[in-house]
């Protein structure tokens, strides 16, 4: 089986925000099978999770899980119209910024990775913008 670029952006992107959760599972459970926290005491937002890792982890799965419905859209739309010409050559581009991001959110929060954060947030959008563009025919 021969996967475009756009269709395998698409189940790079949904692989990543499974793998952030599976990341995610896998801290709670140890910190509920140390002893260190109870089953039903984790906040949904990780502010309660010792460690500022988890607290930054549960933040870089829901910035994963907010944007992969964006991302998804425009790329389903674009196998679905056959029009994968205009998102191919910068679907790799789009997968490889949204693992930056989160890469970058789990490992601080200093200025620095703030702005480099951003950055990838950036081309995602810059990139989604430019394929609706594209595939609205306006550009």
């Amino acid at each position: 089986m021969n996967l475009s670029p756009t269709a395998l952006a698409l189940l790079g992107l949904v692989a990543w925000t499974l793998l952030l959760l599976f990341l995610l599972i896998n801290q709670r459970g140890l910190l509920v099978l140390s002893g260190r926290m109870r089953v039903n005491a984790f906040a949904p937002d990780g502010s309660n999770t010792p460690g500022a890792f988890g607290q930054r982890l549960v933040r870089a799965h829901a910035n994963s899980l907010e944007n992969l419905p964006l991302q998804a859209a425009v790329l389903l739309y674009a196998l679905h119209a056959g029009q994968t010409a205009i998102t191919d050559p910068l679907a790799p581009v789009l997968l490889g910024a949204r693992i930056f991001q989160s890469l970058v959110h789990m490992v601080g929060t200093g200025p620095l990775l703030v702005w480099l954060r951003f950055a990838g947030l950036l081309v995602q959008m810059l990139i989604l913008a430019w394929w609706l563009l594209r595939l609205s025919g306006l550009v």
